[in-house]
């Protein structure tokens, strides 16, 4: 169980899976078999199901959508040679399906297509039907690839690999945001 947090004190819902960074933006807590994660630090959020339908696909795009509209941090970094004074935006955090079973129909592609933009879905594995993956081309416009069912596990791990390999590191966190939040009591 993991649940990604912000420095004003605000909580995701209940994650499945998170794909976090602990070098510039190290875990903060764990208590009680939950993993408390800053924001800072994600890359990307998987709801597991055993089906891939619309009520599963809305369920993990209220899920990827807890996590996104929590704020993040950035900070300066100081390293070996000096300081990068110019801290590095944070990205979209990718989100997505993993499932046993189900098709993406194309009614279901179409709604996917449609999300808000908070509660997008990037990618969805099915792995016995094959996995699908919205690819960001220019603003809102996304190309679209799928897998034949026999290659559904390795089409989406090595997308998922290339993807959170553009996002390069994580922004470091600003910790004195989130000691500012403990002033405020």
């Amino acid at each position: 169980r993991a649940f990604v947090i912000d420095c004003e004190g605000n909580v995701s819902d209940q994650l499945d899976i998170v794909i976090y960074d602990r070098h510039y933006s190290p875990f903060i807590l764990k208590q009680d078999g939950s993993t408390y994660i800053p924001a800072e630090s994600v890359y990307a959020v998987i709801e597991v199901k055993p089906t891939l339908n619309k009520k599963n696909v809305e369920y993990a795009s209220k899920k990827a959508n807890s996590v996104r509209i929590l704020k993040r941090t950035t900070a300066t970094i100081v390293h070996a040679g000096g300081r990068i004074e110019k801290p590095k935006k944070p990205f979209f955090i990718l989100a997505g399906i993993l499932t046993i079973d189900g098709y993406l129909s194309d009614s279901l592609k179409t709604n996917l297509v449609k999300a808000e933009k908070d509660d997008f879905l990037h990618f969805g594995c099915s792995l016995q039907d094959g996995a699908f993956w919205f690819k960001r081309v220019t603003g809102n416009k996304y190309s679209f690839e799928r897998s034949a069912k026999e290659e559904s596990l390795i089409f989406f791990f090595l997308n998922l690999l290339s993807e959170l390999q553009q996002l390069g590191t994580v922004p470091a966190i600003d910790l004195k945001a989130y000691i500012k939040s403990f002033k405020r009591k």
